[in-house]
């Protein structure tokens, strides 16, 4: 059993991905070719937004996103401990620094009534996580957001194509940014990444910081990164684009099937009213989940988990001691099961079995 089976997917599309591979070898224009600009047009129309800028990494995205917002040494954003290292990575990269808020129990995601007391003369953005597949409360964070005129980043690198109130990830936000990582719910076969805004004079800087600063050739009225996308990417994307909502279909139906099945034996995913989930990862949570682990493994059962360790417990994040005791208390629970549009009945059937005679022959809660 697959944990993310990217080989199935390739598979299911494979003369349509080798086709477009084929079609920009044909043609050599490798860096910012035509194929990229279509995958933009059509990103934009998926997400519901004006603009789409494709670019490198999920990372990049990021990066790209607070160096048009002009944020650097001295300033503070505010974000969640529990997500990938990135996501606080990129703000120190700039050299501001992450002030972490506690994240929801349930939800996983930033506790939205603790990010006011957080905000300081020197707040300068809040970067929110869409994490594991869902988004948090956007209307309450734009809502504070716009009290104190800040911009708002949503990392929606593990929620593309999950929605909230009909309005898509990564388009509700001053900034959306996402990734393409291979294993994320829409990826391509390398490192990609994509940055959403209706802000026409901030899309324009992104693509230029995008690009080395660079608006023209040997022209650069903005210090940047060469954070561009390539054509190759482009085109397997455009691709598998086509499929995507119905892989997002699947992937709702199996994890509400986890849940259905699961939710008698172990904490599973809670989706917030006016939500639809990915499950980028499907995680439930068990105080003894490395117990669990470990015996789910010697059934042939891969887990993984998402994150073992807070953001703010490193010490090039923090000055100081931090307890944020939802969030470490997650990081200690936290197991993520195989998840992805393939996952077949039995595969899922072994998965539930697994866990229900796991959970009551060892008593693991």
């Amino acid at each position: 059993m697959r944990f993310i089976d990217i080989q199935k997917q390739y598979q299911s599309y494979k003369q349509e991905i080798d086709d477009a591979i084929a079609s920009v070898l044909e043609k050599g224009n490798f860096i910012l070719g035509e194929e990229v600009q279509t995958l933009e047009e059509e990103l934009a129309k998926f997400v519901g937004v004006k603009h789409c800028l494709t670019v490198s990494s999920g990372t990049d995205s990021l990066l790209i996103a607070l160096m048009a917002l002009e944020i650097g040494p001295g300033d503070e954003v505010i974000t969640t401990p529990f997500t990938f290292f990135a996501t606080a990575e990129v703000i120190a990269l700039v050299g501001a620094k992450p002030v972490f808020v506690d994240i929801e129990p349930d939800t996983y995601n930033i506790d939205i009534d603790q990010i006011e007391s957080a905000i300081t003369h020197k707040t300068k953005a809040i970067m929110p996580v869409s994490l594991f597949g869902q988004m948090p409360d956007y209307s309450k964070i734009n809502a504070i957001a716009e009290k104190y005129n800040l911009p708002v980043i949503e990392d929606g690198a593990q929620s593309f194509g999950a929605t909230q109130n009909n309005k898509r990830s990564c388009g509700v936000t001053t900034i959306g940014s996402t990734s393409f990582f291979p294993a994320k719910p829409f990826g391509c076969y390398g490192d990609g990444g994509a940055l959403f805004t209706n802000d026409s004079a901030l899309e324009d800087k992104m693509r230029s910081i995008r690009t080395h600063g660079s608006q023209k050739r040997y022209e650069h009225p903005y210090l940047g990164i060469n954070g561009r996308c390539d054509t190759l990417q482009a085109a397997i994307m455009l691709a598998k684009l086509p499929h995507f909502p119905k892989e997002v279909e699947a992937r709702h139906q199996i994890g509400a099937r986890y849940s259905e099945k699961l939710k008698d034996c172990i904490n599973v995913p809670t989706i917030m009213k006016g939500n639809t989930h990915v499950y980028a990862q499907y995680t439930v949570r068990a105080s003894n989940r490395d117990e669990l682990s470990a015996l789910l493994k010697e059934r042939d059962i891969p887990t993984a988990v998402y994150y073992p360790k807070c953001l703010h417990k490193y010490p090039f994040f923090s000055s100081t001691e931090q307890s944020l005791p939802v969030a470490e208390k997650a990081a200690d629970e936290v197991l993520s099961l195989p998840m992805h549009p393939w996952l077949e009945e039995e595969s899922q059937d072994k998965v539930i079995q697994s866990i229900q005679e796991t959970v009551n022959e060892k008593a693991i809660v």
